[in-house]
């Protein structure tokens, strides 16, 4: 399985995206600097972060010229993890503030300074959590809610677990009255946000280092959280030595700004600045092409063999350096494409079949707009088959990774083609089901399709894909796929004259005597497993406009009346926007039939003829 963590390895041919982000922040030489990663849910921009900070970690001390070029120190800060438990505003200063303590250990003469950001960070802290410190203080007793939050901040601080680390700033809460808040001068919101970003500025010039914050998970958060973290972002940004990394999707960011000024009526534009007046370079997360697509499918699969011993760790790291190098010469021509892909693996076709599953996968996920190559959802795509497979085994089913991945790629990309070939599915096809056969055989010669696919270039390639399941028992297919869908082989349960009535009802067009005896043979009981399965069957034929759609249930009913509630829930699942009005006097006579016209006859759904015809049969409102 493969967990949903970021990762610094690289798959999708971030790197050069991360090298030359990393550059840029280099090359800044200690200016402030703000970079928005901008991407969609499940994009990679965690990833994309990741890489960043890894390459800024692993920058040379000493640069070509002997002299020590700037120090980063990096900072992940994760806004998401702070939610409903403490203000993300006051955790970010609280991270800063912790990193400061630790790097100024061993210099004793800066102590002063970072006292002097403690208490600045703490009036902060307290300034946000009430607002009785917006009034100006005269005196440096904390009274009221005031009072309370200063309490609380002080419990925290006096910790035995801090007491080491910020010692100096524990004595300034404990004597608050005469140093926190000082009874000598006013309380000044602005001056004291000056303030703390002067002695954080200094700091980092005292420390000789440039400060990477790198703020992940952003759209992950509620609004007023998201909103709360781009103001403690405002506190540090454009201070000399400051840096940070912003990775969110642009448009939540617009939809949290909206909603924080929700009644103010901004427009679209106004929200577009607010995220834009915080970031100096926005970069996008480059957009997966085929290739790509293709080289991740390849890569998560490989990574998997190499965990099972299929494939040796030597021709994973082969891989892992050639596929990035392939697709940085993607301009040029040079594709993902099975020559390749077979040489990474050798001449094993159980990693050759994998491959082929990896091009014909990459295809259809790239060109559907249910997954459209996003990362995450081609992992979970994964994940699921494998998840079927290890489910398989005790079950006594063996099927391979290639059959569960044509299934669940249909279940994932066009659940109404997989429904209906679900439905065909019985026990006296032995779970075979013609019309996918004739169809994917149509599909390989580049014929017309039966009437039940759509004729699109998605449908076709899904059916070229291989192994073709027309021919196969799918029973067992559908049987693990049960987390998607409901799966009922009921027809175990009907006997040889049950089934010949079941194809009988499928095919009459009319009441006749020997289908009244057939049924008063096999009992109500297998009637109604009958009726159910012929309507089933004929689902995708039904046009919902002929008496000959509905007369197995009308049949069947006459015949044991007991029957009318079932048939009244499968009429039920009628498409009502189909629905014509020659088949509603036949209805209308029947008692149990009445009672779902006069539910219809208020739905919009429903045609204004069909209306017309059950009001024309007097069903009273």
């Amino acid at each position: 399985m493969w967990h949903d963590n970021e990762t610094a390895i690289d798959y999708l041919n971030f790197g050069v995206v991360a090298d030359a982000c990393a550059s840029m922040l280099s090359r800044a030489d200690g200016e402030p600097i703000s970079i928005g990663v901008s991407g969609g849910w499940g994009a990679g921009k965690s990833s994309l972060v990741k890489m960043i900070a890894a390459r800024l970690k692993a920058l040379p001390e000493i640069d070509k010229g002997g002299k020590s070029p700037n120090k980063f120190v990096v900072l992940t800060f994760n806004p998401w993890l702070y939610q409903d438990f403490e203000s993300a505003r006051s955790a970010l200063l609280q991270i800063v503030g912790d990193e400061i303590v630790r790097l100024s250990k061993e210099n004793q003469t800066i102590q002063d300074k970072v006292t002097e950001l403690w208490r600045r960070i703490n009036l902060l802290r307290i300034a946000q959590l009430s607002g009785e410190a917006a009034l100006t203080l005269s005196t440096g007793i904390p009274i009221g809610v005031l009072g309370k939050t200063f309490n609380s901040i002080l419990g925290f601080f006096s910790s035995t677990e801090k007491l080491s680390e910020v010692s100096v700033d524990s004595e300034v809460i404990g004597s608050a009255v005469n140093g926190l808040l000082k009874p000598s001068e006013p309380f000044s919101m602005p001056s004291h946000i000056q303030a703390f970003r002067d002695t954080l500025e200094e700091l980092l010039a005292e420390l000789e280092i440039t400060l990477v914050i790198f703020v992940d998970d952003l759209d992950r958060c509620l609004p007023q959280t998201a909103i709360s973290t781009l103001e403690s972002i405002r506190l540090l940004l454009f201070i000399r030595r400051s840096a940070f990394v912003v990775a969110a999707d642009n448009d939540f960011i617009k939809a949290a700004v909206k909603v924080h000024f929700d009644g103010a009526g901004i427009s679209s534009d106004v929200a577009t600045n607010y995220f834009d007046k915080l970031i100096q370079v926005p970069l996008h997360v480059p957009r997966l092409g085929l290739n790509e697509a293709k080289a991740y499918l390849v890569l998560l699969l490989l990574e998997r063999e190499t965990k099972a011993g299929t494939l040796t760790h030597h021709q994973f790291q082969n891989a892992l350096k050639l596929i990035p190098e392939r697709l940085r010469n993607s301009w040029k021509g040079e594709t993902i494409n099975q020559v390749f892909l077979y040489e990474l693996v050798g001449t094993n076709e159980t990693l050759q079949s994998l491959m082929n599953l990896a091009e014909g996968l990459a295809s259809l996920l790239h060109g559907s707009s249910a997954v459209n190559a996003n990362p995450r959802l081609m992992k979970r795509f994964l994940n699921t088959v494998y998840l079927r497979e290890a489910l398989s085994a005790p079950q006594g089913i063996k099927l391979d990774i290639a059959a569960l991945a044509k299934w669940h790629l249909l279940e994932r990309c066009d659940e109404s083609l997989a429904e209906v070939i679900a439905g065909q599915v019985h026990s006296d096809n032995d779970g075979r089901v013609q019309i996918l056969a004739d169809a994917e055989t149509a599909a390989a010669c580049q014929g017309g399709l039966p009437a039940e696919f759509s004729n699109n270039n998605f449908t076709r390639q899904w059916l070229q894909l291989p192994p073709a399941l027309g021919t196969e028992d799918l029973r067992p297919l559908l049987h693990l796929s049960r987390d998607s869908g409901t799966r009922d082989f009921g027809d175990d349960n009907l006997n040889p004259d049950s089934r010949k009535l079941r194809d009988a009802l499928k095919t009459a067009t009319s009441g006749h005597q020997s289908l009244i005896d057939l049924m008063k043979k096999v009992g109500p009981d297998q009637t109604e497993l009958a009726m159910i399965k012929a309507w089933q069957s004929c689902a995708t034929i039904r046009t919902w406009k002929r008496s000959e759609d509905i007369l197995m249930l009308i049949e069947c009913c006459k015949v044991f009346p007991l029957l009318g509630k079932k048939a009244a829930s499968l009429l039920e699942q009628a498409p009502l926007k189909l629905v014509g009005p020659g088949i509603v006097p036949m209805l209308g006579a029947q008692q149990w039939a009445r009672e779902v016209l006069e539910r219809w006859k208020d739905l919009n759904e429903l045609s204004k003829p069909t209306k017309k015809a059950i009001e024309n049969l007097g069903v009273k409102r």
